[in-house]
């Protein structure tokens, strides 16, 4: 786990999270909306959220014990945390193009006219996990 950590941003190698000052000390997380913390409570979301992104984590009672202390930091329940990150991560994907479509996403009929008509084109099946 590292987390850069500059004057204005904090940022991972494990996740595409950030956080973000705004003003003296005044910090936002990517993952946390509508919410102003301090740089203290900024890290100790950053740390929450690597620590809920390793995989390897997940069956560690300390990490789990870990992650419940920098939730309770940020005045969230743990399960919170975990479903507003969770939340982030399906935002991702379906914003992500698939890779298996058989052609790009938002590919364009011949144009007939002025406009196109422009539809997604996905397949089915399981989402892509990437990182």
């Amino acid at each position: 786990m590292t987390i850069q950590t500059t004057e204005w941003t904090m940022i991972s190698d494990l996740t595409p999270e950030s956080a973000y000052r705004e003003g003296a000390d005044t910090w936002r997380l990517s993952w946390l909306p509508g919410r102003t913390l301090s740089r203290a409570q900024a890290f100790a979301g950053m740390e929450l959220d690597e620590l809920l992104s390793d995989p390897d984590m997940v069956h560690d009672r300390i990490a789990q014990a870990h992650a419940a202390e920098r939730a309770d930091r940020l005045g969230i329940l743990l399960d919170h945390a975990i479903v507003l990150l969770h939340k982030r991560i399906v935002a991702r994907l379906r914003d992500r193009p698939d890779e298996s479509a058989p052609g790009p996403v938002g590919a364009c009929d011949p144009p007939s006219g002025p406009r196109a008509r422009c539809v997604s084109q996905r397949t089915s099946g399981p989402p892509r996990v990437y990182g």
